[in-house]
C-alpha cells in the first residue's frame, strides 16, 4: 500500500491519519511462507518533523505459524507499535527514499517479522513428535521403546550393556 506524503510539505498540514486495513496472503519470514489469518489493520499517522516524516501507529494481525516441535498450525495474534522516520538522505537509522510515496506494507511486515517468536511452539509444554515413528505424542504415547540408540553408537552400547559390574 502506497501512501504520498507530498502534502505534509505544507506547513498548514502537518499530519496525516491513516487508517487502514490490507489483505495479504502470505509473506516470506527467510525460512517459509507464513500465512495471515486475518487482514492486517494499522491505525496511525505520517507526520512531519522537520525534514523526516514520522510513520507512528499500531499493527494488528494473526498469522499462522507451524509449531518447532510437532509441526501442526496454530494462530499467532502479532500486535506491534512502529515508529519510523522516513526520508531522502541516507542516514542509516532512517527509511531512505527518493520519491514522496512510501511503501507502508513493507515496513508493516518487516515489524511483523520482527515480532515472530524464534521458538515457534504451539502451546509451552508442546511434546513433539516421537523421533522413531513420528507420532504426535500430544496425542498419547507411541509404542517404540523409550531407549533409542542411533544407529552409529549401536555397538559402543552393545559393549556397556555387555559388561558387568564387579
Amino acid at each position: 500500500m502506497i501512501i504520498n506524503f507530498k502534502d505534509l510539505n505544507d506547513k498548514n498540514y502537518e499530519r496525516k491519519n491513516i487508517d487502514i486495513e490490507i489483505e495479504k496472503d502470505k509473506f516470506y519470514d527467510g525460512s517459509e511462507m507464513v500465512k495471515y489469518s486475518k487482514p492486517i489493520k494499522f491505525n496511525g499517522f505520517l507526520r512531519r518533523k522537520k525534514e523526516v516524516i514520522e510513520l507512528v501507529g499500531d499493527v494488528d494481525t494473526e498469522v499462522l505459524l507451524n509449531c518447532s516441535r510437532c509441526t501442526k498450525a496454530f494462530s499467532y495474534e502479532v500486535k506491534v507499535h512502529i515508529e519510523e522516520e522516513i526520508s531522502n538522505t541516507d542516514d542509516c537509522e532512517i527509511i531512505s527514499t527518493n520519491t514522496e510515496n512510501i511503501d507502508i506494507y513493507e515496513i508493516i511486515e518487516n515489524s511483523i517479522l520482527l515480532e515472530l517468536p524464534v521458538k515457534r511452539l504451539c502451546k509451552e509444554d508442546c511434546k513433539g513428535l516421537c523421533q522413531t515413528c513420528g507420532k504426535d505424542l500430544n496425542l498419547g504415547q507411541c509404542s517404540c521403546t523409550d531407549f533409542y540408540v542411533d544407529p552409529r553408537l549401536e555397538k559402543l552400547s552393545q559393549m556397556f550393556s555387555n559388561h558387568k559390574e564387579v
